[in-house]
């Protein structure tokens, strides 16, 4: 913004010309800090090794999985087929010894009833910690939080005992029911609740809603981004366990797809392309759920963090 003089050149406003000058020098601070500026070539150089580093293990995975056994072998090592071989495919599903559409369906269903059964668990106890007034509520959401500390392996053996007392072991629920109480999920649905504007509340008890109405109704669909989030986050944790299932499950036919997939290595030799052809079924679920749900979980872990 410019004041034009009578006569000489413009007079710029003194609070417009230190903001100018402020902008500047902390530019050049900035710069000379080192910090990588946006759009500067050490950015674009970030940006590009950070690619490689998460992209390029896929893109090998995907180009052994179209080689020969031979040419996986071979040194020096491509990455890229010399011809798409489609052999390690036709090897993974024609195999009687590794049901492979079996052990997917598996997977897609202890992941999927996991997911739901920590929606419906996390959330109401993230509701009741985050609006509901009882004794012991802080000593009690401390204990939750206390527990985020420990390492995961010390619940192995209790689990499988409990498990064991009441017969779900080599069943599906002996993947779902264990871990759906965690207290990450019922932290971050108490932290997006928080966020949720009393009023809402206020306006059902008004209208005659109970807790149960007042909270399916008003407030669970008002949480759609966080209840995605930990939606898909469950699912992908539940769908890539592999030390879990090898405790509880014993039967071929009850393997999940990360298990069986580590069957498939031979005592003596690994077939490497048919191991990556069923490391790539094993991701293609993964990919579609993320892709259809980025935009949720950009959204719940943005809204979740904004309270303390």
């Amino acid at each position: 913004m410019s004041v034009q003089s009578p006569a000489g050149p413009p007079v710029v406003p003194p609070e417009v010309a230190s903001g100018a000058v402020r902008s500047a020098a902390e530019e050049e601070q900035t710069s000379r800090s080192g910090v990588v500026r946006k759009n500067g070539p050490l950015f674009w150089l970030t940006i590009a090794l950070l690619t490689v580093i998460f992209i390029g293990p896929l893109l090998w995975m995907l180009g052994t999985a179209f080689k020969s056994e031979n040419e996986a072998r071979s040194v020096p090592l491509t990455w890229l087929p010399s011809s798409l071989n489609t052999t390690s495919f036709s090897t993974l599903f024609d195999s009687d010894d590794s049901p492979i559409l079996l052990w997917l369906g598996n997977s897609l269903l202890a992941a999927s009833l996991h997911a739901l059964l920590v929606i419906v668990v996390c959330s109401l106890a993230g509701y009741a910690l985050a609006r509901l007034d009882f004794p012991g509520k802080r000593i009690m959401f401390g204990l939750i939080i206390g527990t985020l500390f420990l390492p995961g392996f010390i619940f192995l053996m209790p689990n499988f005992l409990t498990l064991n007392e009441i017969g779900w072991l080599d069943t599906v629920w002996a993947l779902v029911v264990p871990g759906a109480a965690g207290a990450f999920g019922v932290f971050f649905m108490r932290q997006f609740f928080l966020g949720i504007p009393v009023e809402f509340e206020e306006s059902a008890r008004i209208d005659g809603a109970g807790p149960f109405r007042t909270f399916f109704s008003i407030i669970l669909p008002n949480a759609r981004p966080a209840v995605a989030t930990l939606a898909v986050l469950s699912f992908l944790a539940n769908w890539n366990d592999f030390i879990w299932p090898i405790y509880v499950l014993f039967s071929p036919e009850r393997l999940t797809l990360p298990v069986g997939l580590s069957k498939l290595q031979g005592a003596y030799t690994i077939n490497y392309p048919v191991i990556m052809a069923g490391a790539c079924l094993a991701a293609f679920p993964v990919l579609i759920v993320y892709s259809l749900s980025q935009r949720y979980i950009i959204e719940g872990v943005a809204s979740s963090g904004i309270k303390g």
